[in-house]
């Protein structure tokens, strides 16, 4: 048998030569470290995949509110009504236009500060905030916190019920909602009508109250 010879080394057409075993290692170890590379891309590539794929699904699942939907009005002559009998006074309700609409309405219990109160929150046709509280058994300590702690302006008359004015429009922010406000007591309530709205629409809910509070022993 003819002795077995030995396949000749490629020659490498960059070279014009074969490769030596240094530079053979070489090229291996980059071809290494470029596919550990690529897979380093692709993995980053599929992970964003997943993740807006995710995101995706989110966003189809969830159910997203009406951005311009608005919260239906509350009833709050029905939230009395259901609350009736549990304070000393009967609560205050207002009647006005149907162009006025309420946002909130509760009977306030087991408070911080130890008072019960009857609360309605109302959007005015100018689209401001006027509330009515109606605190049972306060003290004053009481009504000067839900008017901010402002000081009396003067007094104002309207249909036969005297109230406590407290003006805080030229102040500037601070005041929360307490922008102005008209404060009067009736039998065992202290009643505070407070907001961000302007004389007119004050006068208006001051207005719808005046029978029922001196119903309740006030107005004087």
């Amino acid at each position: 048998m003819s002795p077995r010879t030995s396949k000749p080394p490629a020659v490498v057409a960059e070279l014009g030569r074969p490769e030596t075993p240094e530079e053979t290692a070489a090229r291996k170890a980059q071809n290494s470290a470029n596919h550990r590379n690529r897979q380093t891309i692709n993995n980053l590539i599929y992970s964003l995949i997943a993740t807006l794929a995710l995101v995706a699904v989110i966003v189809l699942v969830v159910p997203r509110g009406n951005p311009t939907a608005t919260k239906a009005p509350v009833d709050y002559a029905a939230v009395a009504q259901e609350a009736q009998g549990s304070e000393p006074d009967r609560l205050l309700v207002p009647k006005l236009p149907s162009t006025w609409t309420s946002n909130n309405a509760e009977l306030r219990t087991k408070t911080a500060d130890g008072v019960d109160s009857w609360y309605i929150g109302l959007i005015t046709p100018k689209k401001q905030f006027i509330g009515i509280t109606q605190g049972f058994g306060a003290n004053d300590s009481w009504v000067s916190d839900q008017v901010a702690k402002s000081r009396i302006a003067g007094t104002r008359d309207i249909d036969g019920v005297t109230w406590d004015v407290y003006d805080n429009r030229a102040s500037g922010s601070g005041n929360g909602n307490v922008d102005y406000a008209l404060v009067t007591n009736a039998g065992h309530s202290s009643v505070i009508v407070f907001g961000t709205a302007v004389d007119t629409e004050f006068r208006t809910v001051a207005s719808s109250l005046a029978d029922q509070i001196r119903s309740l022993g006030g107005g004087q």
